[in-house]
């Protein structure tokens, strides 16, 4: 541009030069030649000025379009950061080795000791948050490393056999498929397959938020652990009390068992939930379970016979309740955390004995089931590097589970009437990674069943990005 313009300026130069030549001419013929020349170079000069504001003009539009695409590809830039930064992804995990004494039937009082190992647990979070209110989470938990048919040995099956089962529903599932909008700390709303938070082990179910090898045993003996069901709930933070209410999809009580209560009645082994009986579930806290002390009670209720697949076996209502209280104290190195469960369940003979003569159902799988439950844990721990530079913590822990606490006729037998206490460590190598150990007396409330001793190995992570 620039030698153009030096060449634009000599030929201006070169015609007032040749002007200044006709001035001096005097022979009429050679004026006419130098006029005709000078208007020559005149009009080459205006196209090449016209030419150059042409070219000027192009690259001003050339310009504008680069400011034009900049400007766009940053806005995209941002958008695409916007977005990134309104999805986040958590991961937590365990794997364990146990060995126990394990009885080959509810019959046999004398125990063989198995050592066993498992890849309890990989659990994937994924959450999008789509305005300040809007949200979603889906959690996708990996049971015992994969999916697919296996073998299992059921000793409390009469004399105990192997049975076949497919294992849909229990070893890949989604744990939690949640849509939030919550306008407010103090309210907020959910639905979708959401969390149930009736138990400890719903809101402490991460390797680090408990002191055990594997969750506490005396939960997952009363009722499922880490509820999950389909329904909706509001829930909110007033000061330092926290609320959840929910109506949910209830239990089925074709699939409540004597060792375990009403665990095995969580319908997450069928592609539909049946719905036809609704619960409700409730908590109050006050403090933070999560993050320090605090004390909470929580209730649920619901019918459970609605929601049988051969409804016509049973024309009673089977209502469950439970309660739960709860309570933890934090206070520099110490923590103290302990549960209480209670529940009772309406009609449970009629229940065992439509059981026992529905088509499909293995008969021997049906002794009796409690009129009431309960179950308890208490669990002490104190963290070393208080004093030592050691990144470890030391605790005691008690289990206890009754599922046949009362039976409507008859005698509660106490052979699942189970105690576990243990001590152990936690030792954190990195805050994101914890190493697990514990030994322990397991003990069944009958005199010909003796005391065994249980060791287990365990090693959890979890991040957030």
């Amino acid at each position: 541009m620039n030698r153009k313009l030096t060449l634009l300026a000599v030929s201006v130069a070169g015609v007032l030069g040749l002007m200044s030549s006709a001035n001096a001419a005097t022979d009429p013929e050679t004026l006419a030649k130098a006029i005709a020349k000078q208007e020559a170079e005149i009009a080459l000069l205006k196209q090449q000025l016209a030419s150059l504001a042409a070219e000027q003009k192009q690259q001003q539009q050339n310009n504008v379009e680069v400011e034009k695409h900049v400007s766009k590809v940053s806005e995209q830039v941002s958008q695409a950061d916007d977005r990134l930064s309104r999805f986040s992804f958590k991961s937590y995990g365990t794997a364990n080795y146990t060995s126990d004494e394990y009885f080959d039937n509810v019959q046999d009082t004398t125990g063989e000791r198995r050592s066993r190992t498992d890849l309890e647990r990989i659990v994937t979070e994924f959450g999008y948050q789509f305005t300040d209110h809007w949200s979603m989470e889906v959690e996708i938990e990996y049971e015992h490393g994969g999916t697919g048919t296996a073998l299992e040995y059921d000793g409390f099956d009469e004399f105990g056999e192997f049975e076949s089962e497919v294992e849909a529903g229990g070893e890949v599932l989604v744990e939690k498929a949640e849509i939030r909008y919550r306008p407010s700390q103090a309210f907020g709303i959910k639905f979708g397959n959401i969390h149930l938070p009736i138990g400890l082990t719903s809101i402490l179910h991460k390797p680090n938020q408990y002191f055990t090898v594997q969750r506490h045993k005396s939960e997952a003996a009363m009722m499922p652990a880490v509820w999950n069901e389909n329904g909706i709930g509001v829930y909110g933070e007033i000061a330092d009390f926290h609320y959840q209410a929910q109506v949910v999809s209830g239990l089925n009580s074709e699939y409540f068992r004597t060792y375990d209560w009403v665990a095995s009645g969580h319908q997450k082994r069928f592609e539909h939930v049946n719905t036809d009986d609704l619960a409700f579930a409730g908590r109050l806290d006050y403090g933070n379970f999560k993050t320090g002390s605090a004390v909470g009670v929580a209730y649920y209720f619901g019918n459970t016979s609605g929601n049988r697949h051969k409804s016509n076996k049973l024309d009673v209502d089977g209502a469950l309740s439970i309660v739960s209280v709860a309570g933890a104290f934090v206070e520099g190195p110490w923590i103290l955390r302990g549960q209480y469960l209670y529940g009772t369940l309406d009609n449970a003979d009629a229940i065992t004995l439509a059981n026992k003569t529905t088509p499909g159902l293995q008969p021997g799988n049906f002794a009796q089931l409690g009129s009431e439950s309960q179950s308890f844990f208490v669990e002490a721990g104190v963290k070393l590097d208080q004093w030592f530079d050691l990144p470890m913590t030391v605790f005691a822990n008690i289990d206890y589970s009754n599922p046949l606490m009362a039976v409507e006729t008859g005698t509660a037998t106490k052979r699942y009437e189970n105690t576990w206490s243990s001590v152990g460590i936690n030792y954190f190598p990195i805050p994101e990674i914890v190493i697990k150990a514990e030994g322990g007396l397991h003990q069944v409330a009958v005199a010909s069943i003796p005391d065994t001793n249980f060791f287990a190995l365990g090693v959890g992570y979890q991040f957030s990005l």
